[in-house]
């Protein structure tokens, strides 16, 4: 599998915090090394399964809970605010597909947990820690979305696509919003990211499919995704942009 490299600047994060979710494996944890690797201080809910804490170096400060949970959600941004009195960087990455659920067979339960987690555990978390991020000066907030947000998405997926449909469309709004503030919003878009996400919802007949219409005629690694992240997060390298929602999948459009 191809695995890039990037030199990534091992000061551009010095003294900066940076805030993620869903950073306990896949893209957030490659996310969160990269920052890391940059200097940042970083404060992350990495899932529920606390063995994912085990696995990160002692200086990043680690929440395990499910964001499912409201009452968990709320429970991370005390944790946050507890950590730090300032946040530079929100990643919003948390997020997952629970299934693939035909449009006329889906439950309202299995509806509302993928909206719990994709959407309201967004806004959430973003509306505690506008506050902190504020108080930055120059804070950056970074939301996951998807392909499917634009694309709609393959069968079964309707409302993971609408839910990242509604992150990408409440990032520009966001962007609009708090520019006076000095805090920019954008989102990083994965296409087909060969993470344990597709092991479990995408068989490997239709990954190799997939992967023969990628013009780059592969799938996509979370380290392809990384830097995104890093670039998108820094004020020196997009501090003027924001309200962008950046594809990061081997040339599909």
């Amino acid at each position: 599998m191809h695995q890039p490299t990037t030199p990534f600047d091992p000061t551009l994060y010095h003294k900066k915090t940076v805030v993620l979710t869903g950073a306990g494996n896949g893209i957030g944890l490659s996310a969160l090394r990269a920052f890391e690797s940059t200097g940042a201080t970083i404060i992350a809910h990495l899932g529920r399964d606390p063995a994912y804490a085990q696995k990160q170096p002692a200086s990043v400060r680690c929440f395990t809970g499910d964001l499912l949970d409201p009452k968990q959600q709320l429970a991370f941004c005390q944790f946050v605010s507890e950590q730090t009195d300032v946040v530079d960087v929100l990643v919003n990455n948390a997020g997952t597909m629970f299934g693939r659920f035909p449009a006329k067979s889906l439950s309202d339960e299995d509806y509302l947990q993928i909206v719990e987690l994709n959407q309201h555990a967004v806004v959430r978390i973003t509306r505690a820690l506008i506050p902190l991020l504020e108080k930055s000066g120059s804070g950056a907030i970074v939301n996951t979305v998807s392909i499917s947000a634009s694309t709609g998405g393959s069968p079964g997926s309707s409302i993971y696509s609408a839910s990242k449909a509604f992150v990408s469309t409440y990032t520009k709004a966001l962007a609009r919003e708090l520019a006076p503030a000095g805090i920019r919003a954008n989102a990083v878009s994965p296409g087909v990211i060969h993470t344990a996400f597709h092991d479990r919802y995408s068989s490997a007949e239709k990954l190799e499919k997939t992967r023969q219409q990628i013009p780059l005629q592969r799938l996509g690694t979370p380290e392809d995704c990384a830097p995104a992240y890093l670039f998108l997060g820094a004020e020196p390298l997009s501090g003027y942009i924001t309200g962008q929602v950046i594809e990061i999948n081997g040339g599909v459009f």
